[in-house]
């Protein structure tokens, strides 16, 4: 598989650079990255597997939308998973990891007044990186990758929607996560760290869909 189309595609879908719903033509895409159209339905393939798009027929490629009921059941999954790889990552988390804890949680502090969707869901990535880092379970973390790819995108669309005021309530509640997190690893509590991921989680999920209910009325 062509990794570059693949990370440049899946940006591309997860940062809402493609509407949600928009259909894509395959040969204008080939076009534009200046491949056949065998190496591109690789990419494709791999893109309907993780629920990013959907493949049909002398159409196009239809990018999924955003479905509350989908995500809900996926943040569901997620929730379990994200508990386990949050214990093991305590398990394992470095003095470097911690500083690299701290290092996020400063970036989050200086959107406080600044509006940046892009860089809080940055951050937020990162912080999924340094826990997949730590869990080193790569099957734990390959499924939790795809999975989180799917909620990310309708927190993306509600932060790119958010009023000043919800912008610092969603940035204040990351920070605040962040640093419980931190107390939580420096103290060595494994078990707490991977309930604090649970909880941290599903408080997460009710602001989604709050905020997704009230753009949507």
């Amino acid at each position: 598989m062509n990794i570059d189309i693949y990370n440049q595609l899946w940006q591309r879908i997860v940062f809402l650079e493609y509407d949600p719903g928009q259909v894509l033509k395959e040969q204008v895409l080939a076009d534009e990255f200046g491949v056949s159209r065998t190496p591109l339905r690789t990419v494709l393939f791999r893109l309907e597997w993780e629920h990013l798009v959907k493949i049909l027929p002398r159409t196009g490629i239809l990018v999924m939308e955003l479905e509350l009921t989908t995500i809900t059941h996926v943040f569901q999954a997620r929730l379990e998973l994200e508990s386990v790889i949050g214990t093991l990552a305590a398990e394992r988390f470095s003095s470097d990891n911690i500083s690299r804890l701290d290092a996020l949680i400063t970036s989050c502090e200086r959107l406080n007044n600044t509006k940046d969707p892009h860089t809080l869901g940055d951050i937020d990535f990162k912080i999924k990186e340094l826990f997949y880092e730590a869990a080193g379970n790569p099957f734990l973390i390959e499924t939790s990758r795809r999975l989180y790819a799917l909620t990310f995108r309708l927190w993306y669309y509600n932060m790119l929607r958010m009023s000043t005021e919800d912008w610092c309530l969603e940035v204040a509640s990351v920070k605040s996560d962040l640093i419980l997190l931190k107390e939580l690893l420096e103290e060595g509590s494994p078990q707490e760290v991977g309930r604090a991921r649970h909880t941290q989680l599903l408080k997460h999920l009710k602001r989604i869909q709050a905020k997704f209910l009230g753009l949507s009325e």
